[in-house]
């Protein structure tokens, strides 16, 4: 990994796992909604993993190969899941999308330390 590469993935990452952290906690209160207010929720929650999933795209196009690629996987299998009318389910695969930002972060991180550069 390049230094511009490392700061890239870092910041990336950061800004993921901030929309990712937001739309788990989001999926979780809808777990907890009534049967009558869920499609609402539904109304913001796709079209904010999607977004999510948009700036994955980009992180993707701005750093090596594979490297977001199980945060990709991750974040579709939440879409399928959504629209398969399982929106509760998604939970899982956006906490596994989190865990996958976490681990670019660490080791965009452990680059930079490994350079002195932070």
């Amino acid at each position: 990994m390049e230094t511009k590469e490392a700061i890239l993935a870092y910041a990336q990452s950061e800004k993921a796992k901030a929309g990712l952290l937001m739309a788990s906690q989001l999926l979780e209160i809808y777990k907890g909604l009534p049967d009558h207010e869920r499609h609402e929720a539904e109304r913001f929650l796709r079209p904010l993993i999607a977004m999510i999933a948009n700036e994955v795209y980009l992180s993707k196009k701005m750093t090596s190969d594979g490297m977001w690629t199980d945060v990709e996987k991750c974040l579709h299998t939440a879409l399928v899941m959504m629209n398969s009318g399982v929106l509760a389910e998604a939970a899982y695969h956006v906490v596994q999308a989190i865990s996958a930002a976490t681990t670019i972060g660490q080791r965009a991180m452990q680059h930079l330390m490994d350079r002195k550069l932070l």
